[in-house]
């Protein structure tokens, strides 16, 4: 449905998207994420038409936006960051125009608008001007707007910032009913959101492509150690013995004091071993409280750091490896100087 093949977006000399490539299929819910000033907005701009790649070319449902841009284009709706509406106009008005923009036949027109305005849950307040709505509301209908003439790809930035938890769990459940008949491209801060939602995760820094795969590969990849978190009473002295009574554990770490007087340890054991049966038994004969035990989950977010730090790392690596290079060079160049002299 979408692939962006070798783009690349210059604003003079500085580089806001290097060299990106990435195909999304059709039906597909996929998460945009990156750190702020990556390139998402760039690139999702880029997608939608509204900027123009400085190289490569982007191809949405067969056709090149920078080539064939009214048909492309025809193919996308997209809600922008931060809600933008007429404020003077209704709600129904509003979606209205944005019909006639995206150039709805005029006899099947009002038909689609009352369509999207019922997806949206937004009948009981469509003649209210938009600028009296709530920001649920609001959220709404941008997304109607984005919604109205049934384009085949949905992009939503940041469609639930700023709502409350209520609003959120709508929004949410709007989103995951696009999934069924449109491709869905959600830019969010809100990793927990992206989790719940997106079928594929597409991570860009720096400009550059960093991930793609499902959210449950991107957390699995994080889980490199097999570890149990366990709250028991305090007692230090009986703690600091146990460690010898599990045969499978490597390590036991202190990592909370907490105010009821309980204490919070990481237990690390063999990789592929379940420990909680033998945690309990151990525990049990020791005379040692457990009040919680839970198995070390990774999270999108502790994937998405992760990701970030490696790839910083090895930023930092190559910048090492070309300043001592550089370094080299010059005091080879200085040798050959003095031999020459």
């Amino acid at each position: 449905m979408i692939q962006v093949e070798n783009v690349t977006k210059r604003y003079g000399s500085f580089t806001a998207v290097n060299n990106i490539s990435f195909e999304i299929d059709e039906g597909e819910v996929v998460g945009f994420l990156g750190p702020n000033g990556a390139g998402k907005s760039t690139t999702m701009n880029m997608i939608t038409g509204f900027i123009e790649p400085s190289e490569g070319k982007i191809i949405v449902d067969g056709y090149d936006i920078s080539k064939k841009p009214k048909k492309a284009k025809r193919q996308i709706g997209y809600m922008p960051e931060g809600v933008p509406l007429y404020s003077d106009l209704t709600v129904k008005e509003f979606v209205t125009y944005m019909a006639e923009l995206k150039g709805c036949e005029s006899k099947t027109k009002k038909e689609k608008v009352q369509k999207v305005l019922e997806e949206t849950g937004l009948v009981d307040v469509q003649n209210k001007l938009t600028k009296n709505l709530s920001r649920g509301y609001k959220q709404r209908v941008s997304m109607a707007g984005a919604l109205v003439g049934d384009p085949k790809v949905i992009i939503l930035d940041e469609p639930t910032v700023g709502l409350d938890p209520k609003q959120v769990t709508e929004i949410r459940t709007l989103i995951k009913k696009l999934g069924k008949n449109h491709t869905v491209i959600l830019s969010s801060h809100i990793l927990s959101e992206v989790s719940q939602i997106c079928d594929k995760v597409i991570i860009i820094n720096k400009g550059k492509i960093i991930a793609i795969d499902t959210p449950e590969n991107l957390e699995n990849k994080v889980v490199d150690e097999n570890s149990i978190y366990v709250t028991v009473e305090d007692s230090e002295e009986k703690m600091s013995n146990i460690k010898d009574k599990l045969s499978q554990v490597k390590e036991i770490k202190l990592i909370a004091k907490n105010e009821d007087k309980t204490k919070k340890y990481i237990i690390i054991g063999e990789k592929n071993v379940d420990l909680r049966k033998d945690i309990f038994e151990t525990f049990a004969k020791e005379g040692i409280t457990i009040f919680e035990m839970k198995k070390a989950d990774a999270t999108l977010e502790d994937a998405f750091m992760k990701i970030i730090e490696d790839t910083q790392e090895e930023t930092n690596k190559l910048n090492n490896k070309e300043e001592i290079t550089k370094k080299e060079e010059n005091e080879n160049e200085k040798a050959n100087k003095k031999e020459e002299k």
